[in-house]
């Protein structure tokens, strides 16, 4: 950064300097306050830019139009200084996320926030356009998320629409993926308000799906697919498809007027939304206040001066005034006063890890790097960015587990980018499948493609993998999956998937282990009834077959049993156990049906064993047996993290967090995130391909909170992680790992 060259080095204008936001080709952006107290942020001009010829000119007529944008939405241009010898300008401050951070944090927002958001961003778009002024690089970067609205910010690249001098051709203004086909051509000359609806149309599409319209990867590709590609369908949300593709016509007379977006954004919603306080979903209002409260707290921070030059030219042109992007190697300040709240904890708190990890408990913080150094470099240069897109089930029906994994998964990576135990940070993008094999398909197809993307972490259900694996697998792309239970091996390219595949859950196949395991080795079963039910197909029969050939290696005797996929007569099931003089039953079916035969077993008074497995492990199944669901013990593929001492930590984070217990594949979630970046690394350094990450995957051993993760021949990962749970009191006891389970 260049040094300013005159006056006191810790104050631009009136505005004392509190810390370093961040820095692009044009400029370097400041947190300051103002002499009233208020806190802005302050934009500096290069000098190579500045002592251009008109440069000068052009910056007044720039604040001048600024000046004039009259709207709530819009970050107010506070004072400037064209004539100073580094020419600056201040805005006030938003403390709350950027609309990209919040999507790559939380996921999607609600329609009902995207019709708020996008009736809020064209009146504010409206008032920009009323001074004469084209933004021009309208992103979720540039949006802002304060609890009465978003606020659109960074005016350092609009311009008077009329001046050629500041529009002119050849020259490519605007962030690939969000800008027009206008601007992709560089027709400066073309550019206009319909510009901004065309951007605002994909910040919409990107803000409903977490998906940009026109896809990811390197910038060419995405300008050629804007100019000549129909969006991604999966970016636009049916309830807002006819408004966002007219928003994103090719043509720009042919796309729809700010007044007539803001009406149609607005038909269907309640009354009064436009002053609504709660548009925005609980946990993005939690980080906004959280950051608000922060700011508030600052406190007399000493002031931060200016030090060594540093080289920002590869950095982006327009540096979003959000606290994210601090780099305080770069900025110098005294201890904060006792009464301050510390520099340290402030930086923290300016980051969606740094809010959320506060609340985490002590385990977070003991993973953060000294004071002073950078983190996991040991030479003081930032880390690279890992890009890992998470692929799961957020909406469908199974949508507990997949979103039990994201938050696992969030946690980890804050865990990871906070500590120094890595050589890189880690970026979690988040995509929803619903749980359809099409979307799933189209979705690894899309991520494939996504040269950004190194690694993914899913699918959740064992359809939406095999759904996805050829397209996986011919990007030889790294997969580590939590909840995936499909025998890969067998699968037509296993041979190719297998070395980009870490399954973390086990195959079905080996539920018969554990099953035979309890029987023989802890209550002694001698005369087994195992119930095969065919709605669960293969797995039912194969578990029977493969428990039915075990017990009777071991010299006990069982008998096999099919009931249909229909309704059963649990009654007369209960009557043939009876008649079997069996000492144990194995039922393979759901919560439902098994509860079925746990009140019928118990109206027989039978007394022996009663087992199944994670299919007919449900809260429903206690509700619907009561007191007959008392002893029944189940095998599980994953853990109870708050039973398990090695996972305690990790409960008390997720607690903290999310207010709740850690759910089922929680703790697997966060293993499976560690295990990855355990595979991003090799002798220090990080792996920046994806063929190399996916053949260190099998070389590595993690030893994590639920298991320890390695690859076996012949077996895969894990292939012993399986658990045992009681039912007694009304809920499930964890009893441990199948082979350890304390079953007194």
């Amino acid at each position: 950064m260049e040094p300013l060259r005159t006056g006191d080095p810790s104050r631009i204008g009136r505005y004392r300097l509190l810390r370093r936001l961040g820095a692009g080709g044009m400029g370097v952006v400041f947190l300051a306050r103002a002499p009233g107290g208020a806190i802005a942020a302050v934009k500096t001009v290069r000098s190579s830019y500045a002592d251009g010829t008109g440069f000068r000119d052009r910056f007044h007529r720039e604040v001048e139009a600024a000046r004039q944008v009259r709207s709530r939405w819009v970050v107010p241009l506070l004072d400037a200084d064209a004539d100073a010898e580094t020419p600056w300008l201040a805005t006030s401050y938003v403390p709350g996320p950027s609309l990209a951070e919040a999507v790559d944090a939380f996921g999607p927002l609600p329609l009902a926030s995207v019709r708020v958001l996008g009736g809020r961003l064209a009146e504010a778009l409206e008032a920009v356009h009323a001074a004469g002024l084209v933004h021009r690089d309208v992103k979720p970067g540039n949006i802002l998320l304060a609890p009465d609205g978003p606020r659109l910010i960074d005016f350092g690249i609009a311009r008077a629409s009329e001046a050629t001098a500041l529009t002119s051709s050849g020259v490519i203004v605007g962030s690939p993926g969000f800008l027009s086909p206008e601007q992709a051509r560089a027709r400066g000359g073309e550019i206009g308000p319909p510009s901004d609806v065309f951007s605002l149309g994909c910040v919409l599409a990107f803000a409903a799906t977490g998906v940009r319209p026109f896809g990811d990867g390197a910038a060419a590709g995405m300008l050629l697919r804007t100019v000549y590609d129909e969006p991604d369908p999966t970016a636009i949300p049916d309830a807002l498809a006819p408004v966002l593709r007219a928003c994103l016509h090719k043509d720009p007379p042919g796309r729809p007027t700010l007044a007539r977006l803001r009406e149609v954004l607005g038909e269907g919603t309640e009354a009064g939304s436009a002053e609504r306080s709660d548009w925005l979903p609980a946990p993005v209002t939690r980080l906004v206040n959280d950051r608000a409260a922060a700011v508030l707290a600052i406190g007399a921070i000493e002031p931060t001066q200016v030090s060594a030059p540093s080289s920002t030219a590869d950095m982006a042109d327009t540096a979003s005034p959000s606290p994210e992007a601090a780099t305080p190697t770069s900025v110098t300040a005294a201890r904060p006063t006792s009464r301050a709240v510390g520099r340290r904890r402030f930086l923290l708190l300016g980051s969606t890890a740094g809010v959320l990890a506060a609340g985490g408990g002590a385990w977070w913080w003991s993973t953060r790097p000294a004071s002073g150094k950078a983190a996991g470099s040991g030479t003081g240069r930032p880390r690279p960015e890992l890009v890992v897109a998470f692929h799961g089930d957020l909406t469908g029906a199974r949508r507990d587990t997949g979103n039990t994994q994201l938050e696992a998964a969030r946690l980890a990576v804050e865990r990871i980018n906070a500590g120094s135990d890595h050589p890189f940070r880690l970026k979690l993008r988040t995509y929803d499948d619903g749980g359809v094999p099409e979307r799933a398909a189209e979705l690894a197809a899309r991520l494939a493609k996504d040269a950004d993307v190194l690694a993914v972490l899913g699918p959740t259900t064992d359809a939406c993998f095999l759904a996805s694996e050829v397209a996986y697998t011919k990007a030889v792309m790294p997969v580590v999956s939590v909840s995936v239970r499909a025998d890969t091996q067998t699968t037509p390219i296993s041979n190719n998937l297998f070395r980009c595949h870490a399954a973390l859950s086990v195959t079905d196949g080996l539920f018969a282990t554990p099953v035979v395991s309890y029987l023989g080795n802890h209550v002694d079963a001698r005369r087994a009834f195992l119930v095969d039910d065919r709605a669960q197909g293969d797995f039912a029969w194969t578990l029977c077959k493969q428990t039915e050939l075990a017990l009777r290696q071991g010299g006990r005797e069982s008998t096999v049993t099919s009931v249909a996929a229909g309704e059963i007569d649990h009654a007369s099931l209960a009557a043939a156990v009876l008649s079997a003089r069996a000492d144990a039953v194995v039922f393979t079916g759901d919560a439902d049906r098994a509860a079925g035969l746990a009140s019928a077993l118990s109206s027989a008074r039978f007394t022996g064993t009663r087992m199944a497995t994670e299919r007919a492990f449900a809260p429903r199944f206690l509700t619907a047996a009561g007191a007959a669901a008392t002893g029944w013990v189940f095998a599980t593929s994953f853990t109870d993290p708050t039973a398990r001492p090695a996972a305690r930590a990790f409960t008390k984070a997720y607690r903290a967090r999310y207010g709740t217990d850690p759910g089922w594949y929680a703790a697997e979630a966060h293993d499976a995130v560690m295990f990855l970046a355990r595979a991003c690394a090799k002798d220090g350094s990080a792996l920046t391909e994806r063929g190399a990450i996916a053949r260190r995957m099998p070389e590595i051993t993690y030893e994590g909170i639920t298991r320890t993760v390695r690859f076996e021949q012949g077996y895969g990962y894990n292939h012993d992680a399986m658990f045992l749970f009681r039912a007694a009191d009304g809920a499930f006891r964890y009893l441990g790992q199948y082979q350890e389970a304390a079953v007194s």
